[in-house]
């Protein structure tokens, strides 16, 4: 997805944020929240289903989600009290209210696979975006895999339309599908067993991004 805002440019291929053409820092957790917000404009998303999309099956309070929001309105030159584009729903959540161009030049909507393409890590769940998703211990990873025998840059998924692919990056240890070690990119499907090295995954994909919502905000209660 490379959406225009304003005199940003969000790119999920790329990872990027660009504001005025400079790229703007952000941590992975303010990367991703940008992405949904937009992804799911304009609706107004609650608190918990935020919570439940960039931190799924983490327990974390809501101060994280508003310090993420201070740092998004910062990187965009968002104002909090004047706001043009993150829109406070008081008592509820967030929005994303600006209008976004995609890559076209149109202003039609971004179509979301926000949620339904997943990777179980015990009982961990990374959300994979639209576009590259980086594998491994680098800081550019979607998910911090801290184990020795997963590479800095060690695999990625890359999602692009109803066909999501996976290819090793020349990691150490290899990547393997299926039991067998990837010497090229291959298609996902779910329920498919992925290792990193030794480090074991399962590919899932759902139907509907909310159905996992309610259990993972029982988990946390």
């Amino acid at each position: 997805m490379r959406a225009r805002f304003g005199q940003c440019t969000l790119d999920t291929s790329s990872r990027e944020l660009l504001r005025e053409g400079t790229a703007m820092r952000l941590t992975g957790k303010a990367f991703r929240l940008l992405e949904v917000l937009i992804e799911n404009r304009p609706r107004a998303i609650s608190k918990d289903e935020l919570l439940d999309l960039v931190w799924p099956g983490v327990f974390v309070s809501e101060a994280n989600l508003t310090s993420l929001i201070t740092e998004l309105r910062k990187a965009i030159g968002d104002d909090a009290h004047e706001s043009a584009y993150i829109r406070t729903v008081y008592g509820f959540g967030y929005a994303f209210s600006g209008e976004v161009e995609d890559a076209a030049g149109s202003t039609r909507r971004v179509k979301t696979t926000a949620g339904r393409y997943r990777l179980l890590w015990g009982r961990k769940e990374i959300v994979l975006s639209e576009g590259e998703n980086i594998l491994g211990r680098g800081a550019e990873s979607i998910e911090w895999i801290d184990r020795d025998t997963v590479s800095r840059r060690h695999a990625r998924i890359v999602v692009a339309g109803d066909q999501p692919t996976i290819e090793d990056l020349a990691s150490k240890n290899g990547t393997f599908l299926r039991g067998r070690r990837l010497t090229a990119s291959a298609p996902l499907a779910d329920g498919d067993d992925i290792k990193l090295g030794s480090v074991p995954l399962t590919f899932r994909v759902f139907a509907d991004a909310r159905s996992t919502a309610t259990a993972s905000r029982a988990r946390r209660r």
